[in-house]
């Protein structure tokens, strides 16, 4: 039986550079993912955090950087008692050039058996991904608000 695992795919009108800078940049990620801010130095190997109002709610990894075309991290809520117990799991952007657009595809996968985390990013994911596609395309990012952990 294979693992849970989620899969989104959107086409952005952007170039695989700014869909880069907008996926990497502490500052705009906090511009359309409802306050959460990354930080980073996106290399192999390094730390990146993810906190909402100073308070950190993931712990990652860098384990894939190859500008603009992947990126991937190791994800580890820890915001939560009971997915603060899990193993991390990983996400992975994949950039391709489409036309005037690009093709972003998200993965998160190898969670932890009856994963608390995989239900809570399910709903998370696809409001992220749609802000950033809003800001990137109209310059604004989604005007409702995610849930506080």
């Amino acid at each position: 039986m294979s693992k849970p695992e989620f899969v989104y795919t959107t086409f952005i009108k952007t170039t695989p550079e700014k869909l880069w800078h907008a996926l990497t940049d502490t500052e705009f990620t906090r511009s359309y993912w409802f306050g959460c801010s990354l930080s980073s130095d996106w290399k192999v190997g390094s730390r990146m955090h993810m906190d909402r109002d100073g308070k950190v709610v993931n712990e990652c990894v860098v384990l894939e950087s190859d500008p603009p075309r992947r990126l991937s991290y190791s994800w580890h809520s820890i915001f939560d008692d009971e997915m603060k117990k899990e193993r991390p799991s990983r996400v992975t952007f994949v950039l391709e050039p489409n036309g005037s657009a690009v093709k972003l595809t998200v993965t998160h996968e190898d969670f932890a058996e009856g994963s608390k985390v995989l239900p809570s990013i399910s709903g998370g994911w696809p409001l992220v991904l749609s802000s950033l596609k809003s800001i990137l395309e109209t310059g604004q990012p989604l005007d409702f608000e995610m849930a506080k952990e």
